[in-house]
């Protein structure tokens, strides 16, 4: 399988297999005007599997939330078909408006206009916590908002 060089834009490589998806459509590709790519399951030496999204522009991303999906992404800024610069991720020690708390009694089922906040609680099981309720939610499990 060949996919062209990009001139200017991003690589978001080493995502764990069967992902790719769900950041592509986070990230809204599907709409865009430009060439994108979406190779998934290719082999890797070091995952045994990951998926590759190519994006052949230049657009805003929020780190924190992609190291929120999976800590191990790489996200490659490529600048005339060079790389210029590489990105790795980790867990973020908060996020917002990114995952939907599951808890029923919790505020944000009955406020809509409260936003959805989960602190890092433990690092080594990617545990968030509602900051309302205290829910427990895994990082890179479930939907996005």
């Amino acid at each position: 399988m060949n996919v062209q060089k990009i001139k200017d834009g991003l690589v978001i490589d080493h995502i764990r297999a069967g992902t790719g998806i769900r950041i592509f459509n986070w990230l809204k590709l599907d709409k865009v005007p430009f060439s994108v790519a979406l190779i998934m399951n290719v082999p890797s030496g070091h995952l045994g599997k990951k998926d590759i999204i190519k994006i052949d522009n230049v657009i805003d991303v929020d780190y924190s939330v992609l190291g929120f999906i999976d800590p191990d992404i790489t996200v490659n800024v490529v600048e005339e078909e060079h790389v210029v610069r590489k990105i790795s991720l980790t867990l973020p020690e908060r996020v917002e408006n990114v995952i939907k708390c599951r808890n029923p009694r919790c505020i944000t089922s009955s406020e809509t206009t409260i936003p959805h906040v989960f602190q890092l609680v433990d690092r080594k099981r990617a545990e968030y916590a509602c900051q309302y309720c205290d829910e427990l939610y895994r990082a890179g499990i479930g939907e996005f908002l």
